[in-house]
């Protein structure tokens, strides 16, 4: 192989793994160093962005919390109660009744690598139905997400004051516990998800 081809195909590796990296549930390290700033504009590629003032966002139609800010800021006062395995550590939480919910409980137990960003544990799953108007942007926190343009299951723990700019995104609950028994897990796990009977 000549070295002009050889450097056209390292180049092309190079750029593939960049585009992969781009495409992570969040490109923040996993000390949570990099601004919401720079979080917005290393992932242009997942999230969308609207200047539309009439579009949806997560608090529409929620019942809301705002006494309590250790306690998650969405209330589902009934759903399916599930618990969340982060090695020693259990994290409950309740699903709502969503398509994409529905679809996530006919898989209970299942098992997803979650790893910890910034703002939250993200992990991919397999693809889940959505119905397309239940798409929002942002989040509540402590609400469990996914993302509809790639499929990451979210438990987004801070940051929804400036979450609006985050798009493709459908609700399927919230944690119970207090945001900071989450919050103050660190690195990845294999999350075991199961029914909290």
């Amino acid at each position: 192989m000549k070295t002009s081809q050889r450097r056209i195909l390292m180049g092309a590796v190079l750029l593939l793994g960049l585009s992969f990296g781009l495409t992570a549930c969040d490109t923040a390290s996993n000390q949570g160093s990099a601004s919401a700033d720079s979080q917005s504009a290393a992932t242009g590629d997942r999230i969308k962005t609207t200047q539309t003032a009439n579009k949806r966002v997560a608090k529409d139609n929620a019942q809301i919390q705002t006494a309590d800010k250790s306690r998650p800021t969405r209330v589902i006062k009934q759903g399916t109660k599930i618990k969340m395995h982060f090695g020693d550590t259990v994290i409950t939480g309740v699903l709502n009744d969503s398509k994409t919910a529905k679809a996530l409980i006919a898989k209970l137990p299942y098992t997803i690598h979650e790893s910890r960003y910034d703002t939250d544990f993200c992990g991919t799953v397999d693809a889940l139905p959505y119905n397309k108007s239940e798409e929002h942007y942002g989040w509540l926190n402590g609400d469990i997400d996914y993302a509809t343009d790639a499929p990451y299951f979210t438990i987004l723990f801070k940051g929804e004051e400036n979450s609006e700019q985050y798009g493709s995104q459908v609700n399927i609950g919230v944690i119970t516990t207090p945001l900071a028994k989450i919050s103050n897990l660190e690195g990845s796990y294999d999350v075991r998800i199961e029914l909290d009977e």
